[in-house]
């Protein structure tokens, strides 16, 4: 047939990924979106300022205090002192550079702070630092 159709030329080889690579994209903006939900810490505190530099990122293991005596350590709550210091060493056991950052919150007080760092100490942090917001 000398004017034949398109349809005559044979099966499709080529894939066409257009439609693959508008997914991909719509995913990657979805998880640029959602990603800094996930990072929100277990206690929401309002740190002191201070004019410090950025800390390295090593295996820190972040215990919070808020104004109200809640503890947290990472992202885990806890309302029992016990059971936040058995976690605590468990962490620390597991943990290379045990280092500890305290978050505590501006207005806690000073009492329950010492007696964090204490415990801190007694469950095997090495090094300990006290997270801040920067200053202006």
């Amino acid at each position: 047939m000398a004017g034949g159709s398109l349809d005559d030329e044979g099966p499709i080889v080529n894939i066409n990924i257009t439609p693959l690579v508008d997914v991909c994209l719509v995913l990657v903006i979805i998880f640029m979106v959602t990603a800094p939900m996930f990072s929100e810490p277990a206690l929401k505190v309002d740190l002191p300022t201070a004019h410090t530099r950025e800390g390295e990122e090593k295996d820190k293991i972040t215990l919070t205090l808020s104004k109200d005596g809640e503890y947290a350590v990472d992202y885990e709550k806890f309302t029992d002192e016990k059971a936040m210091a058995a976690r605590l060493r468990q962490k620390l056991a597991q943990s290379e550079s045990k280092l500890v950052i305290l978050r505590v919150d501006k207005d806690a007080d000073y009492g329950p702070l010492t007696d964090l760092m204490a415990r801190a100490k007694d469950a095997g942090a090495l090094s300990m630092t006290i997270a801040t917001e920067r200053g202006k």
